[in-house]
């Protein structure tokens, strides 16, 4: 007995651990080593950045929320977009998003070496002559190393370590808001807020593309998915309470920094700007006991807890990308013992490490910002996507007003990232560079890789391909609809001048070569001898048997390559999981299949007995295609009976024509009821596929599907392949 062995991590991380790992990734560098700086460039507005900022996060955390509480898989963002989107998007959103918490690794290891540098002076420790940005570069290098060890241990010691560190900062942080308040009703005055916007409000933009990268947190959640106990319901929760305690923090910590503070001759904000990331420290020493060391320690255990989180997200982002073989495959390895991926690890490290040497903190912080702006609109982008692709997945979120909340996210991040340009075009200049490489990596590895396994994937081939006028492609899987599927395909063929290529595919577990399917090219070779069989001997049948990761793509990829004018599949009306709509296989087929498409629900199919052919019709390319394949069993010996139902009134008219076709006209409350009752007549429905509206996924349409499942007859679902690009940008956007 053969047994499928699966790479997956242990399931560690509670409500409360995951929870902190949020929070602990967003009260980081962000709030102790920006406030300073973006108080510096947007004046007292800087609070409004930390506000749209949250309110921009909150909406795209719904995603998160949702596709999270449903899809809880090492990788969070890329698995989604790859998912929902093509290569090289689905590579580059993982590539971008790698990178994005590598950059933001390197940012928090910078805040911990420059607050570690401060509360050795204070202490009066000298630095031995070494020059203080060199000495904050070799910290930063000394506790990446450090934390790559303790994620390396385990994701229960990441939570542990987490919890501990981000308790303490929201304790101390606590203080700080405290003390400030009093500060500021003691001084009664508020003179400090005004102008709010000294530099115009345009630098409110410039301080939210800067700062946002303080909010990233919640979305490593989402990446640690498939360590969380029960994430259904725990992932949401965690990111939502992790916003719900981080916003206020930031609002008020803003406030406290502007408003507690007052500088003989010099305005508050620019007293912090000149104070850059070490700002926190500089203003709690003015109104808060002992404030300079509490802030240091505050900022210390900020910048650590930030720095272990995205490690920890970083090295899961490129774990996913080695398993699904977009990286090589020594990034998915699991190490037997910690059950961590610990090659990911520690060269997600590395890269942290080099970032934080080669790059000044202030472009660090605005290139992960545009990273991490751009992976949020990829996810907003990809909610949309699966919305579409996989409504019946069992969400334990569901975000509401869908299309708009998604969109307007897309938007706001659009608008932030561009204005970035302004601020640091070397944070502009990095992306390109970075997503030049990652399309330069992704040609020379994933895809030849892809190509390699797509020309190794024949492993059997009955007969040379001679390719006649019109190709029928029929993917075999179930020896049940052989017969039925090789009969229809046979006919079709025989009208249309063509030819059969039926074909089976032998799926192999990702983690092992596709050369190791041969040895199950035996179990295969049964259904093309039955498909052989099956065919009658004046239409030519041509076999192949494949072998890949991918069933779906094995098949898509095929229709591609043998140019195949027509797929055929069986469907037996029903599914093992809740959120497919037809079958693991036959979703992404029918999303994907590069021709037009038969789905066939057989139920005592007899072509020499089919004497009606319903042909249920509300108009369009998927109707005629529909048509057109009754009129082949209508030269059978069959009878077309064209309806429409509507639940509008009909006054006279009990038939109307369109392009020469008499089309009964039927008034019904239910579409679906009625067609379910006419079958009962009927020995064959040919039904198209319906045009559904932007934005809502079906893969043929409601009305389709559901008579599929319930008829009393044969029912074939008809596809045209839309090859205009309208119809393409309508199954993107859709």
């Amino acid at each position: 007995m053969k047994v499928r062995e699966e790479v997956e991590l242990s399931r560690d991380l509670g409500l409360f651990q995951i929870t902190m790992i949020g929070i602990g990734a967003m009260i980081g560098a962000g709030i102790f080593v920006l406030t300073g700086i973006a108080a510096g460039i947007a004046g007292p507005g800087f609070i409004l950045a930390f506000l749209f900022n949250g309110i921009i996060a909150s909406l795209t955390a719904m995603a998160y929320a949702e596709l999270g509480s449903c899809l809880s898989e090492a990788g969070g963002g890329y698995v989604w977009i790859k998912r929902s989107l093509p290569n090289p998007f689905g590579f580059l959103s993982g590539w971008m998003d790698w990178f994005a918490h590598c950059i933001a690794c390197s940012l928090y290891s910078l805040g911990f070496g420059a607050y570690f540098v401060i509360l050795l002076q204070m202490s009066g420790v000298s630095l031995g002559g070494i020059d203080q940005g060199l000495f904050i570069k070799i910290l930063a290098v000394c506790v990446c190393a450090f934390f790559a060890i303790i994620n390396f241990k385990g994701a229960a010691q990441t939570g542990h370590a987490e919890s501990i560190a981000t308790m303490g900062k929201i304790l101390i942080l606590a203080l700080f808001i405290g003390f400030g308040v009093l500060a500021i009703l003691r001084h009664g005055d508020y003179t400090n807020f005004t102008p709010l916007f000294p530099n115009g409000f345009g630098t409110v933009f410039t301080a939210m593309g800067l700062t946002y990268i303080a909010f990233e947190g919640y979305e490593i959640i989402a990446q640690a998915g498939e360590e969380v106990v029960n994430p259904k319901k725990n992932i949401p929760r965690a990111i939502f309470l992790s916003l719900l305690i981080v916003i206020p923090i930031y609002l008020l910590v803003g406030f406290v920094a502007i408003g507690a503070i007052h500088i003989e001759g010099m305005e508050t904000y620019l007293y912090l700007g000149q104070s850059g990331e070490t700002a926190m420290v500089e203003a709690a020493k003015i109104f808060m006991p002992a404030g300079a060391v509490i802030l240091l320690i505050g900022g210390l255990m900020s910048t650590i807890s930030a720095l272990n989180a995205t490690i920890y997200s970083s090295s899961r982002v490129s774990f996913a990308m080695g398993r699904d073989h977009d990286l090589p495959e020594i990034f998915g390895r699991v190490n037997n013992r910690t059950r961590t991926p610990h090659i990911s690890i520690f060269i997600s490290a590395a890269i942290v490490i080099l970032m934080a040497i080669l790059l000044p903190i202030e472009d660090v912080a605005s290139a992960a910002g545009i990273f991490f702006l751009m992976l949020f609109i990829g996810v907003n982008i990809a909610l949309l996507r699966l919305r579409k692709q996989m409504p019946d997945l069992d969400r334990g979120f569901v975000v509401p007003f869908v299309p708009f909340i998604p969109v307007l996210a897309i938007a706001a991040q659009i608008f932030i990232a561009t204005y970035m340009f302004g601020y640091s075009p070397i944070a502009w200049y990095t992306t390109f560079v970075w997503i030049g490489i990652g399309i330069l990596v992704f040609y020379l590895y994933p895809a030849k890789k892809e190509r390699e396994e797509i020309e190794s994937m024949v492993v059997y081939e009955e007969k040379e391909i001679v390719k006649k006028p019109y190709r029928i492609l029929v993917p075999l899987a179930n020896p049940e609809t052989v017969k039925d599927l090789i009969t229809l395909a046979s006919i079709i063929a025989r009208e249309k001048d063509g030819e059969i290529l039926a074909m089976s595919v032998i799926k192999v577990p990702e983690q092992l070569p596709v050369s190791s399917g041969k040895t199950f090219l035996d179990e295969k070779k049964p259904l093309i001898r039955d498909a052989v069989e099956a065919c009658p001997p004046d239409v030519q049948i041509n076999t192949l048997i494949r072998v890949g990761h991918s069933i779906p793509r094995a098949i898509t990829e095929t229709a591609k390559l043998r140019d195949c004018d027509l797929m055929i599949l069986g469907w037996r009306g029903w599914t093992w999981r809740q959120e497919r709509i037809m079958g693991s296989t036959i979703d992404p087929v029918v999303m994907h299949a590069p021709c037009d498409l038969l789905i066939v629900k057989f139920r005592d199919f007899k072509p020499e007995g089919i004497k009606n052919v319903l042909v249920p019709t509300i108009g369009g390319i998927h109707a005629s295609f529909s048509y057109e394949i009754a009129t082949i069993f209508e030269r059978l010996g069959g009878k077309i009976r064209a309806v429409r139902i509507t639940k509008d009134r009909i006054e006279d008219k009990k038939f109307i024509f369109e392009d020469g076709v008499k089309i009964e006209l039927h008034h019904a409350p239910s579409v679906k009821d009625t067609l379910i009752e006419l079958s009962k007549e009927s020995n064959l429905i040919v039904i198209g596929a319906t045009e559904e509206p932007l934005f809502k996924r079906l893969l043929v349409g409601v009305v389709p599907e559901t008579v599929a499942r319930k008829a009393h007859c044969t029912v074939i679902m008809a596809k045209r392949y839309e090859k205009k690009v309208v119809p393409i940008l309508k199954r993107w956007l859709g």
